[in-house]
């Protein structure tokens, strides 16, 4: 190999590693603070300190950083999977059986894609937050009035505001689950649905010994997009929870900057460092499934 060819490749590789530097700098950042003093932190001292496990044991004791992620880490477990189970039987149905208006079930949870939280928060805040019906018969004089449901479209609730039931139970369908494993099980070939029919398999034998052990990658790519998708919701655990021991870690981390006159810097970068370490052993437990997941679902 001459010297020419060996050293062809040193530019793109230094391109790519200041690269890699300048995406990983934030969290190189964060780190150094963390492990300051409160006067180092807020000068541009770049030297890292001694005070990481002090500054770990204040927020995880003192400001209830462990209780937030476990609350969130409950949560985020818990919606998980159930849009993984929910998904599985949504897509199986509507890809191995024939209904009446399958089309447009499916293109109703196509369309859900295009709307977030942001926009339906105001209906479900009152549909999880308003008590329910005080009896069937009030509840049916109320339904059976099209002026009342009209003008009153959400008069009844589940009244399960404040509680884990009330941030869980409307995050357990995903239309991006139901469309992640309609696409996979669409390139399954239809013969395979028939040999199992054929040996007698009923459709969750069928779910269960055929399609799930067959839909590893995409579970597991579903499994990371949609636990860091809980694990970092904001908006709906703020509006829907009002007592601190149900709230979550991103709504603690908001917590830190608020706590008192002065924001601890360094117990603000600790904090958010700690929250990032459950994603990040998710990531890296599933990365290969992960990948190989998108790949199949971005190929289609």
């Amino acid at each position: 190999m001459t010297i020419e060819k060996k050293y062809r490749n040193v530019p793109v590789h230094c391109i790519l590693a200041a690269a890699c530097f300048i995406i990983c700098f934030p969290v190189i950042f964060a780190l150094i603070k963390a492990s300051q003093n409160v006067s180092d932190v807020i000068t541009p001292s770049l030297v890292p300190g001694r005070e990481l496990w002090n500054n770990v044991k204040v927020v995880w004791n003192e400001y209830g950083l462990g209780t937030y992620m476990r609350n969130s880490l409950l949560i985020a477990a818990v919606v998980t999977a159930g849009k993984i189970v929910f998904s599985l039987l949504a897509a199986t149905a509507l890809v191995f059986y024939e209904f009446p208006g399958k089309k447009i079930v499916f293109g109703f949870i196509i369309v859900t894609l295009m709307m977030p939280t942001e926009i339906l928060i105001l209906g479900l805040f009152d549909v999880v937050s308003l008590q329910p019906a005080p009896g069937i018969k009030e509840f049916f004089t109320w339904i059976s009035d099209p002026v009342e449901v009209f003008f009153m479209p959400v008069k009844y609730g589940f009244g399960i505001g404040d509680t884990f039931a009330g941030i869980i139970l409307p995050f357990l369908a995903s239309a991006t689950g139901v469309f992640l494993f309609f696409q996979h099980f669409k390139s399954i070939p239809s013969s395979i649905a028939d040999s199992a029919r054929i040996d007698g398999a009923n459709s969750f034998q069928f779910l269960a010994r055929v399609l799930i052990p067959m839909s590893g990658n995409t579970i597991g790519a579903l499994t990371v997009i949609q636990f860091v998708y809980v694990w970092d919701q904001y908006i709906w655990p703020r509006v829907i929870i009002r007592r601190n021991e149900y709230q979550v870690v991103q709504v603690g981390l908001n917590a830190l900057t608020s706590a008192g006159d002065s924001i601890m810097w360094n117990q603000v970068m600790t904090g958010s460092l700690m929250a990032m370490i459950p994603p990040l052993l998710v990531f890296a437990v599933l990365y290969k499934a992960f990948m190989n997941g998108y790949a199949l679902s971005s190929n289609k």
